[in-house]
């Protein structure tokens, strides 16, 4: 059967955990090696695999950590640019799936809409795997439990707290609550709630999500602060947005609430001086860049999970 990865259910908390695992293992063994960042890994376990890259929106870190994941575990990768394809035209992404099934091994797609991704997972006979999508961005998640944990954090029972907007990122760590039992506090303002279904998954798995108008209230005692970005690219009311995300910016004095060795998470880009504050961004709590590091790390294990050689 063709696994895809378009949530973390898709995977499942142990397949996660032997993600995170077999990351942490590549990731020692480079340094061990040596190795340059473009060389395989010596292994090379997806030597002649080809991977596929379909951007409707803009990437950095994506765009960079799958490519090079794919080249440090031995196979190519294929950038290519929605407005630059037949999908920009017109053709269906069913009959983009059934194409590219024909000529590579995988598909990773970044899209605004998480039914494209559905659509070309249902018609693909490869690996199609979820770069990100408006509902929700699980390989962030991934390297970002692997960040915390390589940091000393165990993940049940850890107390995480969201300020902001109740977005696709937000789902994922809610969604990663309810498979590895931690529990998310969300400040989110009043208009801009998340999908409440991701809540109730989790809590029916054991997880305690709450949602709080307080941001003091939602960072209290918590061993993980997280934010994101206010405006998405592309997203109309901007000011409006703005000045209602204002209370939820994550200051130093907002971090003093937590614990005092809780650690800042930010998936980046990060906005400084709008939802995050340079001090918090740039200060000893904030983990921001090892957890961009890591996104080339845990993009290697979901790969190879999707190749069935994981999990």
């Amino acid at each position: 059967m063709t696994r895809h990865f378009l949530n973390l259910s898709d995977a499942g908390g142990d397949a996660i955990a032997a993600m995170i695992a077999d990351a942490i293992d590549r990731k020692a063994a480079r340094v061990a090696a040596g190795l340059f960042k473009g060389a395989a890994d010596r292994d090379a376990p997806l030597a002649g695999r080809t991977l596929a890259m379909i951007f409707e929106k803009n990437s950095t870190r994506t765009r960079v950590s799958f490519d090079m994941a794919i080249r440090q575990l031995g196979g190519t990768s294929m950038v290519m640019d929605a407005g630059s394809m037949q999908i920009g035209r017109g053709e269906t992404v069913a009959d983009t799936a059934r194409v590219l099934s024909r000529m590579v091994d995988a598909i990773m797609i970044r899209t605004d809409d998480h039914a494209k991704i559905e659509e070309m997972a249902a018609h693909a006979t490869v690996p199609v795997i979820n770069g990100l999508t408006d509902l929700s961005h699980p390989c962030q998640i991934v390297a970002d439990l692997l960040t915390v944990i390589e940091h000393g954090l165990a993940l049940p029972g850890s107390q995480w707290a969201w300020l902001g907007d109740g977005n696709n990122v937000l789902h994922s760590i809610v969604e990663a609550a309810g498979l590895f039992k931690f529990d998310v506090r969300m400040g989110v303002p009043e208009g801009y709630d998340p999908d409440p279904r991701f809540a109730a998954e989790a809590q029916a798995r054991g997880a305690a999500i709450t949602l709080s108008r307080d941001a003091g209230a939602a960072v209290a005692g918590a061993d993980v602060v997280v934010t994101d970005t206010w405006i998405s690219m592309g997203q109309a009311g901007g000011e409006a947005k703005l000045k209602a995300m204002m209370p939820y910016q994550v200051t130093p004095a907002l971090m003093a609430q937590a614990k005092a060795d809780a650690r800042f998470l930010h998936c980046l880009p990060a906005h400084r001086g709008e939802e995050v504050t340079a001090e918090v961004i740039d200060g000893p709590q904030s983990l921001i860049w090892d957890e961009a590091e890591n996104r080339l790390h845990a993009q290697k294990s979901v790969l190879l999970w999707a190749f069935g050689l994981l999990g």
